[in-house]
């Protein structure tokens, strides 16, 4: 990364960060807008936000948002053959290493990952960590110690391989790169050739392989088990919350209450105070569901993710959750407003 931010800047480009895009429209020319208020036009445009923020339906039923998890174990420095696998059972598991250190210190990591569900879905992190270490010790009886756990969200193609080309139903000039399935860094290089011949009008043999407009027969009744998913979510518009009272809510926790026909999503930060958003992701309206393990409000429709305070940091959402409305407010909440 750094390297390509170097041959960037040597070419004459220029690096703005904390540059949210608000808008992303294609045309004649490709303009996006920043919430700083600045404006950016160009000949096209590549969306590669892991998944695309700049519209609500195209691609987003062809993908499905899955987290996953992963340990480091600590293993004796080439005990393990080095390379990349995976098994193929439901969910699969995912397997490389990495060196840590250098010299006589040096030590191996065996990277494992895997026991995936749908984002926003389950709330069981320990459960799953604790599945991906007796699945990895059963293998490996070389491992020393568990010393690193985290998760984060891949996007599943509903035919296993990525997207990458022009965005469907949008303009020309409007590109995408997602569906990833946990390889980013191998279609991150293969956007990188793909993209660059559609935008110079260049022919590429793997254009109608990865083209986001594809429609694929076999991968049908994978469409239709990901959409009726998606659609069950919608029921939690008119179930009940996950308590009753602000009160049952502990410091550093959240949890969704309903409010009359309202959905409120509570955080209670470590202080004690309460902070009270609408839990209507602003995606496409699903209700989001509070992750413990991340201390995030994840969407179980499409995978959009927010900070405990609604800060959006994953689409397809492209902004952060709204207040609560003074009618879905608690008094507790509104007194300490006051």
């Amino acid at each position: 990364m750094a390297g390509l931010a170097k041959a960037i800047k040597e070419k004459g480009g220029r690096i703005y960060t904390q540059s949210h895009a608000t808008e992303i429209e294609g045309g004649k020319q490709a303009r996006i807008e920043t919430t700083g208020g600045g404006v950016v036009t160009a000949g096209a445009v590549v969306v590669a936000t892991n998944t695309p923020v700049n519209d609500l339906i195209a691609i987003h039923t062809k993908q499905a948002p899955y987290q996953t998890y992963v340990i480091g174990a600590r293993i004796p420095r080439g005990s393990v053959a080095r390379g990349l696998y995976w098994d193929t059972p439901d969910p699969y598991h995912y397997i490389r290493i990495e060196t840590v250190g250098k010299g006589a210190e040096a030590y191996d990591v065996l990277i494992v990952g895997g026991e995936d569900h749908k984002t926003g879905q389950q709330d069981d992190a320990n459960k799953r960590f604790a599945a991906l270490e007796r699945w990895t010790r059963h293998r490996f009886s070389v491992i020393e110690s568990i010393e690193y756990r985290w998760s984060g969200e891949v996007m599943e193609p509903i035919d296993g391989l990525a997207f990458i080309g022009r965005n469907p139903m949008d303009k020309d000039n409007v590109f995408i790169a997602t569906g990833d399935s946990g390889n980013g860094m191998t279609h991150g290089a293969i956007a990188g050739i793909l993209l660059t011949d559609l935008i110079m009008g260049r022919k590429n043999a793997w254009e109608s392989i990865y083209d986001p407009s594809r429609i694929t027969l076999k991968a049908l009744p994978a469409f239709a088990k990901e959409n009726l998913n998606v659609a069950v979510q919608y029921t939690d518009l008119v179930v009940a919350g996950d308590v009753d009272s602000v009160d049952e809510i502990k410091p550093g926790a959240g949890a969704i209450i309903a409010r009359g026909l309202s959905k409120v999503a509570v955080y209670r930060d470590p202080k004690g105070e309460v902070h009270e958003l609408s839990a209507v992701c602003r995606h496409l309206g699903c209700i989001v569901k509070w992750n413990t393990l991340e201390n995030t409000w994840d969407c179980p429709c499409h995978g959009s993710r927010y900070d405990a305070l609604g800060k959006v940091i994953q689409g397809p959402a492209n902004s952060d959750l709204a207040e609560a409305s003074d009618s879905e407010q608690s008094a507790d909440s509104k007194q300490q407003s006051a």
